[in-house]
């Protein structure tokens, strides 16, 4: 297995909030993450990860594609981001606490302004080749304390 980018160059989020381990691959217009689902994971309920550990994890998977804009410059920039709304969401099943999860997301669309960005984004989840989520989230991600603005992926 190739080596995995270091998630913290694109997500803010902390343990016990991470929901991502590392990017296994990513563009600007999809990317590819993996999770290890930590039996002490606060989304972890009757050993299996929960409804709302699949979500987050979706959307902080989903979240790296644009946040990656706002890490592209040399100092470290501050953002924050949320689900705005869920198009639709299927859990299928529950993958149980010390597996590995692999989240898939594509940007379907994207809207930026001088400091926030807003994205529909289509993601599916796996364990294996077992289909765990499918769905499209709504995200917005905004910039916190710098009036620089950012570059877009391709345009340094």
């Amino acid at each position: 297995m190739n080596e995995l980018l270091q998630i913290h160059q694109y997500l803010p989020h902390q343990k016990p909030m991470l929901m991502v381990d590392g990017i296994r691959q990513i563009t600007s217009e999809g990317v590819e993450c993996e999770f290890f689902v930590s039996p002490e994971s606060v989304f972890v309920e009757n050993g299996f990860l929960s409804e709302s550990g699949l979500i987050e994890n979706a959307a902080q998977s989903a979240s790296c594609i644009v946040a990656q804009s706002y890490y592209l410059e040399e100092t470290q920039n501050s953002v924050i981001g949320f689900i705005s709304s869920i198009r639709s969401v299927t859990i299928c099943h529950k993958p149980p606490a010390g597996s590995i999860i692999v989240t898939k997301a594509v940007l379907l669309s994207r809207f930026d302004s001088e400091n926030y960005s807003t994205c529909r984004v289509q993601c599916r989840t796996f364990q294996e080749e077992i289909l765990l989520l499918e769905g499209e989230i709504n995200l917005f991600i905004q910039e916190q304390g710098n009036e620089k603005g950012r570059s877009t992926p391709g345009q340094e």
